[in-house]
């Protein structure tokens, strides 16, 4: 299957799990990222991703700081402590104006945050990036 956006895991598709509470932003992630050619699971709050992260095992996760339950820091937090998940890298969305300690963010498997509002095209660029895949948008 030679279609972008896929990686080298036996030909299927790149897998991209978006945890955010607010369904406009997943909505336009979602959309960005399948259109690039990527597989795309959604989760809509901190507890919610770390149970699909540990059930799925994505390729990369794309998290929103501030959300209910536990917040996107916690959520990778907890993901670092199990050996399953702990390799997969993280892109966080953050309000614009709050930022996240460098140290904070290596420890726990951020590559990048990315401040709200965000253009969708520089999200599927550091998407490209952190998977290694060429993106067609």
């Amino acid at each position: 299957m030679g279609k972008t956006g896929q990686g080298a895991n036996d030909g299927a598709k790149t897998r991209i799990l978006v945890v955010d509470d607010e369904t406009y932003i997943q909505h336009v992630v979602h959309l960005k990222l399948s259109n690039a050619g990527y597989e795309v699971l959604t989760a809509s709050d901190g507890e919610e991703g770390l149970q699909m992260a540990t059930e799925e095992h994505p390729d990369l996760i794309i998290t929103d700081y501030q959300m209910p339950f536990l917040t996107g820091l916690e959520m990778c937090q907890r993901l670092q402590q199990n050996p399953a998940t702990a390799a997969i890298p993280v892109i966080m969305l953050t309000a614009r104006g709050f930022a996240l300690d460098d140290a904070d963010l290596r420890s726990v498997n951020i590559l990048k945050c990315l401040g709200k509002p965000f253009s969708p095209r520089e999200l599927v660029a550091c998407v490209s990036a952190a998977v290694g895949t060429k993106s067609v948008a």
